[in-house]
């Protein structure tokens, strides 16, 4: 997974399209627009690939010793 990230590159945001809301008597129109994915509102599923990927990797940083971590997080190409 650490090879991944540092081939990779840096994270970038995922985005997801927001559907059009229709006007009622209450509200007006929403119209469509895009925002970025948060667990907020993230389809069940993905939150929950979402969660157990980053209960993964919380769980390999705190495995590694310091001294790994250093020298990976030290490093000019990642």
């Amino acid at each position: 997974l650490k090879r991944k990230c540092i081939l990779n590159g840096p994270y970038t945001h995922t985005t997801v399209l927001v559907q059009a809301v229709a006007t009622t008597d209450d509200s007006p129109v929403i119209p469509e627009y895009t925002t970025v994915e948060t667990p907020m509102n993230m389809s069940p599923a993905y939150k929950a690939h979402f969660e157990s990927k980053k209960e993964a990797i919380h769980l390999m940083m705190t495995r590694i010793g310091d001294e790994i971590y250093s020298t990976v997080d030290a490093c000019q190409t990642a």
